[in-house]
């Protein structure tokens, strides 16, 4: 049996073997394939000839590397076969054994009953044997056996169970190899040797009992034999039953082993089976290569040898097959292609049958026209028919275009799962190619049908107007007799002629026309056609290039799948997949854009459709216009034919004519016939017509069920669509995400090529560490870009839901205050009802309302308490909303780094474990602080309470003031009831009424109103102020603190209707007191009306005078009740405005909070993070109870099993006891882990604290913050006031100057007044000069006038300059002429006296004076004139001061917009400023939040994996309970079924060890995503900042506009100031024209003093004339003065109006400047889908480029790969060799030494410097096979001893084992004292380490790689090579185009040792001809290249 199965376990090691150094021999070759493939891209080929020799060799090697797989194959079929036979023999003969064993162990357990019976009876003659065989002399020698016996068992005993849990931890790993078997073996083995020691044992003792026996003295009876034998046969029967239980125990192994063995050979088929699939994928792919170097040989006539005829006969059939698959995948696709077709071929039959109708009807058109109405008709008729057409055509194509829309959508679905196999993506673009190209053949069909219907079309026309033309020609011939017509119209004949000419000429330039139109048409058609086969040439071609290239990438891509499942696959074949999405979707993108531009030829083939439509409907609109110029010339005709009489004299054409009758009679006669011919057939085409007519009514209504059929089913399918659009519109938007994300990635896998490409000869770690860093922050930062932008919609909805929050609020606003005017008109009824009363009761009132304003305001503390509480709860919902999301949200697919994560992780576990107690600590300050929170709820609870009673206690007082009431009406009763008495006492006297207390009573009353109507207004304004501010502002609270606010507005209306209940009753009171005084007032009545007793009515009076005094006494305290409940309702409005401003601060600071806690998480919400906090609370408790329970259950389960294990036989106790003490030591783990938990925890606790500390210096800074703004918003107050007050100055000043100029026009009218007069007395003087008495007055006072004028001319100087100076002159003038006028009197008196001598005299005199008034009235009449015109020239004067007035105002409104553009600058500035610290204050609170954010990433890390220890070991202690029990239950049953239970639980702890990484995993994948939104908030802050950008933009633009404003008004003014210096130019010439004047008066004066006798009588009307003027000076400057009144005021209304304007200028600029911002938005829009669309161009293009540049080098890879196959089976060859070789050398050279390596190692040890060389002994133990351990201690003797030491151990410790030292890395950092040797050992290790170029990617043109190709020393490649090595290292995190082969690819797949180094592979192994003797050196699996290359050296 145990030979068997060494047999069978040497067998499978041995085929195991084979397959093993097979699949490395197969390994290596494909290594070397990829590794020759990667490096093609050096070798370059210049001719074509050497192109095919290469391309030739590369195709031999191909084919040689083919027939060697096969061969390969077939082997290791063979050897599968040879492995499944041998397995199901041992399978069924482990099947027959198992069997036979369990017959026997029924036997046995049947043996094992009956000899327990008999053991009972047995053991007492075994006690009595015992004492026998004391007494005796061999008796000392029996107790050693049995206790040997028992030893032996209970070794036995122990050693069955610690072999089971030697096969339990062996049962750890996933693989299961053959060392089971072995052991299985050697257990059999074991325990055959033991069962034949104790069989021997037995044979022993029985030969010794016998001997016993035979030396006995005869004591030994038979009686002791039989007990003898008895006890031999109870210890045979605990033997068998001991070996019955390790049977037992052996078939349990068995069923184990063939578990084992079953999922070996499952694995193993697999295996087979995708190597089967593989190696068929390679026969494809070689194949498919040999087609196309067979295609490419065939054109380049080169022979082909027989072989190679078969082998591509063999490769023509697999294509054959590959191309049946293929040709079967296409019938599929035109299967899906033809349901499309269907409903076109539908709809295109539709088309036809249309198109032919019309064609018919087109034929009965041209066959039907007979004359120019018919065809008119006719021509209308076609034109409504092809109407019908247009519009059936647009349907069809409406429908067309539906239908290509939704095959589009269903391509773009198809091309959305892009998840589905590359095969499937390519036929998907297949099936969209065939599709449109379908679609585009279609589309030209019809334009080319429409062409040629276009065509028939013209030439139908053509027809027409010849026909017409025929026609027209005949009708005049058969209408006129031609006889007549030829004798008398025969001198017209040459003129007609002459006009048919011109005619025929005329048509046939029309013709010429026509047929130049139609050839024009023709060669438009061709080279539309020409076009249109470009296109799908085009399209064809380049579909066929597609086909090509997917088919040469496909065997590439399938070619590096395959070897690179085997080397990495996680690596890979994530970047072929983005390399072949982004192959593909640069071909999309080609194909999109030859779709875009066969649509454009298609448009503008439609488009030159429209233009021929448009020719032919001017040709036809042509041929209408010759058949009406026909008509004409027929008519002209009918005209020239009268002038034929003129010809009469020629007969020889008169003969020519006759014969010319003759024949035309003939033909008129033919003509005739053929008419009635015509009208037959016109007849019968009327009836056809007819017919064809009813048939087209049958069309037409079969045409209108179709139409409305089409309809339903146009309805029906816009339906369809519509719901198909939205479904598109959803996938859009899905596909815009994609696109863009596909785009984003693109660009950074661009990037990162390029970063590689350039940095390729740079090391490649580092730079492959900083490119996955910039691609995880490009990505992260996308990610955050699309959470910033769902963030910002969420946003807009959320302020969208406040708007109309607060609309609702409004609505409700107005509500309470129609309820409150309401109320306040009932308040006041009233009050008017009763004063006194209302008094009172205001009081009440009021103090009430003081209580109820405490209550509200400990409400509202408590409310703000709450907020707090909140606040901090939100803090901790968002951390843990954010540890959620951390663990909820999937990474995006970045490059799978899962060794790299794995690895990270492990390296953190030991960090987090660390970490574990922080959660508890914080679980525990959270407790406090829920508890904490309880006890304030409790004592707002309380406060509530004390609220409530204080209601109550108002309540009651409320009660009291009712009783007074009462009391007091009692009162009255009784006043009444003694009224009456007094009444009834004085009935007969009468008094009057007493009006004081009612005066009184009134002034109260409307004092009281009014104070009340004031303080209502008062309070009305407060609180809708206050009712405003608060809903604005509380609209963006929580709905929590909404449900507060109602609860508590309930409360308030409850106490509310309270009030107006008492009111009620205070209104019922006050009634019963006004009925009381009306009955007072009755009975004062009737006192009065009673005057009898006047005793009584003194006492009475007395009585009412006291009363009075006492009501005024009572009013007065009323008044002073008002006069403090007023001041209590201003202190109280007081009190309300400090809250509202209170509570605009905390919303306020709410608001901050929230932004805040938006910024610092924007998609968590508070209640998440709440709920989280307590689950994990939950969560954690639940453990610790659990974790408690479990160890309380283990101390009793190790009470328990002590107890039983004291109780059981020492062996079982000691195993138990190991158990536990292990249980007991994990135990302190545990308490230890805890211990670290609650540190933890305190450290989380204390960064809370820390957290709250910074947000309350964060709330002091906010607060700082504010008071900082308030301070700048008062300096900008202040600012603002003294702006308005300069305004305000410079205004005065510009009216001052107003009022100046109007000054200055009153004086200049004046003084034009002035000269008026001085012109009208200068013209009196000259009319009294011309009088005959000047010479006698002249003589008379001669010598006084010669005296006066220097006197004048002295007095009279004219200053220009001051008008004051003037009209002191003018006042001098005026008293010297007064002077003059008096002297003149007195020389008039002389004069008459002188003169009454002679009357005849005076009688002239007195007839020259009625001439003198009738001058004098005509110079009245001319002063009146010059009124009138100083009047016109005032007017004028007016209305330039207006116009100057109107200046200055524009002037002013120029300065006030200037002023306003000053002020908006000074606002944009300051809102920059805000801005800015704004900007530097988010950015602090952003960089402050990201600490946070680290610190609570960290520690969610470490919280979320310590809950998982914690769940990790609450499942490992509950799993070892229930072992535990299990133990027990065991132990009590028999411990049957114990390996079976412990198999089962390592697997499912196995599954949960994998469940656990897959968290971690998760777990990591979300802190990745956390990274990402912090680098969001970064590019938010960055956004913030271009803002404030943009705001600088705009006011440095606002300042230049300001700028030139101010130029603007500078140039005004300027102009103004030119005005004032014409005006001032003006002024002067009035001056100097006063001059003239003056000078001129004084001209006058001198002539008047010749002449001033005359003037005595004119003298009194020029006074009176004086006084006039002055009157009217007075009234016209009082008009001024009015004028000036009124002007002010119109300044002020036009003030007013500009004002106005501005505001309407300001609304329109402000509406101006946001048309503007959203045109600006739209723009910026525009420019960026601009630039996306340049970007998408720019990747197309480039995109093209490399598809170009990667079809140059896939021929080149081509030809490379066929080079690279011929060295593949050349190096294949001489692999075989070596092999060969190196197994002779094998063979032969077993049991030698080398001298040669002695000497080497003994010469290297003493050249090496002294600090190497423990490292040259350590190589020399490895190769004598010493091992690590013996080496170093050895090296420490030395280090002891001295040099002698290493020898003496050397030479005599040379131990057997094969343990080698495992070899420094070649990473390793060396000095620069290493020797030569090591040097150049090194050399080798990193030289045979391979190394793998960097993959040649199309971005750039391949150029020669810096990296020098393998096979040649060069000092780059250890460079290399070491960062390869590193690259091993880290596999998941390097790039995969960097991996080196020894990381990816094993030399030697690891049998049974596990995957190590590539040492067992037989090109390692040495070669040399002169073969020294020399002892074999053991080289294991598990020893590293470098030990063997080492050997190598050495040897």
């Amino acid at each position: 049996m145990s030979s068997w199965l060494g047999g069978i376990g040497s067998g499978l090691g041995q085929s195991l073997g084979q397959v093993g150094g097979s699949l490395s021999s197969f390994t290596g070759q494909i290594s070397n394939f990829t590794k020759d493939m990667l490096l093609e891209g050096v070798e370059e080929v210049g001719d074509a000839a050497t192109e095919l020799q290469v391309s030739n060799s590369k195709l031999t090697e191909v084919e040689a590397a083919f027939t060697a797989q096969k061969s390969e194959y077939d082997r290791l079929k063979k050897l599968h076969a040879e492995l499944e036979e041998k397995l199901e023999a041992s399978e069924i003969q482990v099947k027959q054994q198992s069997a036979e064993y369990r017959s026997l162990l029924q036997q046995k357990d049947v043996e094992i009953s009956h000899l327990k019976a008999r053991q009972s009876g047995l053991q007492e003659e075994f006690q009595k044997l015992q004492h026998s065989a004391q007494s005796a002399s061999v008796g000392p020698a029996m107790l050693p056996v049995t206790t040997t016996s028992t030893t032996t068992t209970s070794s036995s005993a122990s050693s069955f169970l610690s072999r089971p849990s030697g096969s339990h931890q062996g049962f750890h790993g996933d693989e299961m190899d053959l060392s089971d078997v072995i052991w299985s073996q050697q257990e059999i083995n074991r325990l055959s040797t033991e069962v034949m020691r104790l069989e021997a044992e037995v044979s022993h003792w029985r030969r010794m009992s016998q001997a016993s026996k035979a030396a006995g003295s005869g004591n030994g009876d038979q009686s002791d034999i039989l007990k003898l034998q008895r006890t031999i046969k109870e210890l045979r029967e605990e033997m068998s039953r001991e070996v019955d239980e390790h049977q037992h125990e052996l078939a349990a192994l068995q069923d184990a082993q063939r578990q084992k063995m079953a999922d070996i050979t499952r694995r193993h088929r697999e295996e087979l089976a995708e190597y089967e699939e593989r190696i068929e994928e390679l026969e494809e792919q070689s194949g498919e290569l040999h087609f196309e170097m067979l295609y490419c040989v065939g054109h380049a006539s080169s022979p082909l040898d027989s072989s190679k005829l078969l082998d591509l006969q063999k490769t023509i059939r697999s294509l054959q097959e590959a191309a049946d698959q293929r040709e079967k995948q296409q019938a599929e696709l035109t299967g899906s292609l033809e349901e499309a077709r269907r409903k076109q071929d539908s709809l295109q039959l539709e088309k036809d049958e249309a198109q032919a109708e019309n064609g018919e009807l087109l034929q009965n058109y041209t066959r039907l026209q007979a004359s120019v109405t018919e065809l008119q008709t006719r021509v209308q008729e076609q034109e409504g028919k092809a109407l019908q057409k247009a519009q059936l055509e647009h349907e069809i194509q409406g429908l067309r275009k539906a239908l290509t829309a939704a095959e589009k959508e269903m391509q773009k679905l198809k091309s959305l799962s892009e998840a589905k196999p590359k095969e499937e993506v390519e036929h998907a673009d297949i099936l969209e190619l065939n599709t449109i190209i379908g679609t585009l053949r279609q589309e030209k069909e019809i334009l080319e049908q429409e062409k040629l219907n276009l065509q028939e079309r013209l030439k139908v026309a053509e027809q027409q107007a010849v026909s017409s033309e025929g026609a027209e020609a005949s009708e005049p011939e058969q209408l006129e007799e031609l006889k007549a017509e030829l004798e008398r119209r025969e001198k017209a004949l040459r003129d007609t002629e002459e006009e048919r000419d011109t005619i025929m000429s005329e048509l046939e330039e029309l013709d010429q026309q026509n047929q130049e139109a139609t050839q024009h048409m023709i060669s438009v058609k061709e080279q539309l056609s020409g076009q249109l086969k470009e296109a799908e040439a085009e399209v064809t071609r380049l579909s066929t290039e597609l086909n090509a290239t997917k088919d040469q990438k496909k065997a590439l891509q399938q070619e590096l799948e395959t070897q690179k499942e085997k080397l990495s696959q996680s690596a890979y074949t994530l970047n072929e997949l983005h390399m072949g999405k982004q192959q593909l979707e640069s071909t999309a993108k080609e194909l999109k854009d030859k779709l875009g531009h066969a649509q454009d030829q298609s448009r503008e083939a439609r488009k030159e459709i429209s233009e021929l439509k448009k020719t032919l409907q001017e040709r036809e609109e042509q041929l209408s216009a010759t058949k009406a110029q026909l008509t004409q010339v027929g008519e002209r005709r009918t005209e020239a034919q009268g002038s034929r009489e003129e010809l009469a004299g020629k007969e020889t054409e008169l003969s020519d004519l006759r014969r010319e009758l003759v024949e035309m009679r003939s033909s008129h006669e033919k003509v005739m016939s053929e008419n009635y011919e015509m009208k037959m057939e016109n007849r019968r085409l009327k009836a056809e017509s007819e017919q064809a007519v009813g048939k087209v009514e049958e069309l037409s209504r079969q045409m209108k069920d179709g139409q409305a059929s089409l309809n339903r089913t146009v309805l029906e399918k816009d339906t369809r669509i519509e719901a198909l659009k939205l479904e598109k519109g959803q996938l859009e938007g899905e596909l815009s995400q994609t696109e863009r994300t596909l785009a984003e990635q693109a660009k950074q896998y661009q990037q990162t090529i390029e970063e590689l490409t350039r940095a390729r000869s740079m090391d490649a770690s580092a730079l492959e560490m900083e490119h996955e860093r910039t691609v995880k922050l490009n990505q992260e930062k996308d990610m955050e870009i699309a959470q910033l932008k769902r963030d910002m919609e969420q946003m807009a909805s959320d302020h969208r839901d406040t708007n109309e929050m607060l609309s609702i609020t409004v609505s409700g606003q107005k509500q309470l205050t129609d309820l409150l005017q309401e109320k306040d008109a009932f308040m006041e009824t009233l009050k008017q009802n009763a004063a006194d009363l209302q008094k009172e009761m205001e009081n009440s009132i009021s103090v009430v309302t003081k209580e109820a304003e405490t209550l509200r305001h400990a409400l509202e503390d408590k409310d703000k308490q709450l907020g707090g509480m909140k606040e901090d709860n939100s803090h901790l919902k968002e951390e843990i909303d954010r540890l959620r999301d951390q663990q909820s949200r999937p990474q995006p697919l970045a490059e799978p780094r899962t060794l790299d994560i794995i690895t990270e992780l492990e390296t953190e576990i030991t960090q987090l474990k660390s970490s574990r107690d922080a959660l508890e600590e914080e679980v525990q300050t959270l407790r406090t602080t829920l508890e904490e929170q309880q006890a304030s709820l409790l004592h707002s609870q309380q406060s509530l309470q004390a609220q409530q009673s204080e209601l109550e206690q108002a309540h009651a007082r409320h009660e009291q003031t009712t009783l007074n009431y009462d009391r007091l009406i009692h009162a009255r009763d009784e006043e009444i009831t003694r009224l009456q008495q007094t009444v009834d006492g004085l009935s007969e006297h009468q008094g009057h009424a007493d009006p004081p207390p009612v005066q009184g009573e009134v002034i109260l009353q409307e004092d009281k109103t009014q104070s009340l109507n004031g303080e209502n207004g008062n309070e009305k304004h407060d609180l809708s102020k206050v009712e405003i501010e608060r809903l604005v502002r509380g609209i963006k609270e929580k709905e929590t603190e909404i449900s507060q606010l109602n609860e508590k507005n309930l409360s308030l209306a409850k106490q509310v209707d309270q009030l107006v209940v008492s009111r009620d009753e205070l209104g019922k009171l006050s009634q019963m007191v006004l009925q009381k005084d009306l009955e007072i007032q009755a009975l004062h009545a009737r006192v009065s009306m009673g005057g009898g007793h006047s005793q009584d009515v003194l006492f009475l009076q007395q009585q009412l005078q006291n009363y009075a005094v006492e009501r005024e006494q009572v009013l007065a305290v009323l008044n002073e009740k008002t006069r403090e409940n007023s001041q209590l309702r201003s202190d109280y409005h007081r009190i309300m405005d400090i809250m509202a401003g209170k509570e605009a601060a905390l919303l306020k600071l709410q608001q901050e909070n929230q932004r805040l806690s938006n910024m610092s998480d924007p998609s968590g919400s508070q209640e998440m993070f709440r709920e989280t906090i307590q689950n994990l609370s939950r969560i954690i408790r639940e453990k610790d109870i659990e974790i408690d329970a479990l160890t309380q259950k283990c101390q009793t389960l190790v009470a328990v099993l002590q107890s039983s294990g004291g109780e059981c036989g020492p062996g079982s106790g000691g195993v138990s006891s190991n158990q536990f003490e292990e249980l007991l030591q994990e135990r302190d783990t545990l308490k230890q882990q805890v211990k670290k938990m609650e540190e933890w925890k305190q450290q989380v606790i204390t960064t809370v604290k820390n957290m709250q500390h910074e947000s309350a210096q964060l709330q002091e800074e906010l607060i700082k913050l504010q008071g900082q703004v308030s301070a700048d918003s008062d300096c900008s107050s202040k600012l603002s006031v003294d702006y308005t007050r300069l305004i305000q100055s410079y205004e005065q000043k510009e009216r001052r100057l107003g009022s100046l100029s109007q000054e200055l026009a009153q004086v200049q009218q004046t003084i034009s007044q002035l000269s008026t007069t001085k012109d009208v007395l200068l013209g009196k003087l000259d009319s009294v000069a011309q009088t005959p008495e000047v010479c006698v007055a002249a003589q008379a006072s001669g010598p006084f006038l010669t005296a006066e004028p220097p006197s004048l001319q002295g007095a009279a100087p004219v200053n220009n300059e001051n008008l004051q100076r003037e009209r002191q002159s003018l006042q001098a003038l005026l008293a010297e002429r007064d002077a003059i006028i008096r002297t003149l009197q007195e020389n008039n008196h002389r004069l008459s006296n002188s003169a009454s001598a002679s009357e005849s005299e005076q009688r002239g005199q007195a007839e020259e004076a009625r001439q003198v008034r009738e001058r004098l009235d005509a110079l009245q009449r001319s002063v009146r004139e010059k009124d009138l015109l100083i009047k016109t020239k005032g007017d004028q004067l007016s209305h330039v001061s207006e116009t100057l007035r109107n200046r200055e105002n524009d002037n002013e409104v120029l300065k006030q917009a200037v002023t306003n553009l000053k002020e908006r600058a000074l606002i944009f500035e300051m809102d920059v400023k805000k801005l800015k610290e704004e900007n530097e204050l988010v950015a602090a609170r952003s960089r402050e939040k990201e600490s946070e954010f680290r610190a609570l990433q960290e520690t969610n890390m470490q919280v979320s994996l310590l809950l998982r220890e914690k769940e990790f070991e609450f499942s490992a202690m509950s799993e070892k309970a229930a072992t535990l029990e299990k133990m027990l239950k065991d132990k009590e049953q028999g411990k049957s079924g114990e390996l079976n239970q412990l198999l089962n639980e390592m697997k499912s702890m196995q599954d949960k060890a994998v469940a656990f990484q897959q968290e971690r995993d998760q777990v990591m994948l979300a802190l990745k995503q956390k990274q990402m939104e912090t680098t969001a908030v970064q590019t938010e802050l960055q956004h913030v900042k271009d803002k404030e950008q943009r705001l600088n933009l705009e006011l440095d633009r606002l300042r230049n506009h300001l700028l030139e404003i101010e130029d603007s008004y500078t140039r005004e003014a300027l102009a103004a100031e030119d005005r004032e210096t014409e005006l001032r130019r003006r002024v002067a010439l009035l001056d100097e024209r006063l001059a003239t004047s003056s000078s001129a008066v004084e001209n006058a004066s001198q002539q008047a003093s010749m002449q001033v006798e005359s003037l005595q009588e004119q003298l009194s009307g020029v006074v009176k004339q004086r006084d006039d003027a002055l009157i009217q000076l007075r009234t016209s400057q009082e008009q001024v003065s009015q004028y000036a009144v009124s002007l002010s005021n119109l300044q002020m209304v036009l003030e007013q109006f500009q004002q106005e304007e501005k505001a309407m200028y300001s609304a329109e600029l402000d509406k101006h400047k946001r048309e503007k911002d959203e045109w600006r938005r739209k723009a910026e829009k525009l420019e960026d889908k601009a630039s996306a669309l340049q970007v998408n161009l720019d990747e197309a293009n480039a995109a093209l480029d490399s598809a170009s540049r990667l079809t140059d080098q896939l021929d080149l890879k081509e030809e490379q790969l066929e080079e690279l196959k011929k060295q593949v089976d050349v190096r294949q060859e001489m692999l075989e060799e070596a092999q060969d070789k190196l197994m002779n050398l094998l063979n032969s050279t077993e049991g030698k030494v080398d001298k040669v390596l002695m000497r080497n190692l003994f010469m290297g040890y003493f050249h090496t410097p002294k600090n190497k060389r423990s490292e040259v002994l350590r190589l020399m133990g490895s190769v004598l096979g010493l091992g690590r351990e013996d080496v170093e201690k050895m090296l420490d003797e030395d280090g002891r001893h001295g040099v002698t030491g290493w020898v003496s151990s050397w030479l005599g410790g040379r131990g057997a084992q094969s343990v080698p030292n495992t070899p420094q890395r070649p990473t390793h950092g060396q000095g620069f004292n290493s020797s030569f040797s090591e040097m150049f050992v090194k050399f080798l290790e990193v030289e045979s380490t391979p190394v793998l170029p960097p993959l040649m990617l199309p971005v750039h043109d391949i150029k020669p790689l810096s990296a020098p190709p393998p096979r040649r020393t060069s000092g780059a490649a250890p460079n290399l090579a070491a960062g390869a090595a590193a690259a091993s290292k880290r596999a998941g995190e390097s790039n995969p185009f960097l991996a080196p082969r020894s990381a990816a690819v094993p030399l030697l797949s690891s049998g049974g040792a596990g995957a190590g180094g590539a040492g067992g592979h037989l090109l390692m192994k040495p070669i040399s001809d002169a073969l020294p003797t020399f002892t074999p050196v053991p080289v294991s699996a598990e020893a590293s290249a470098g030990a063997v290359l080492k050997d190598l050296l050495k040897q």
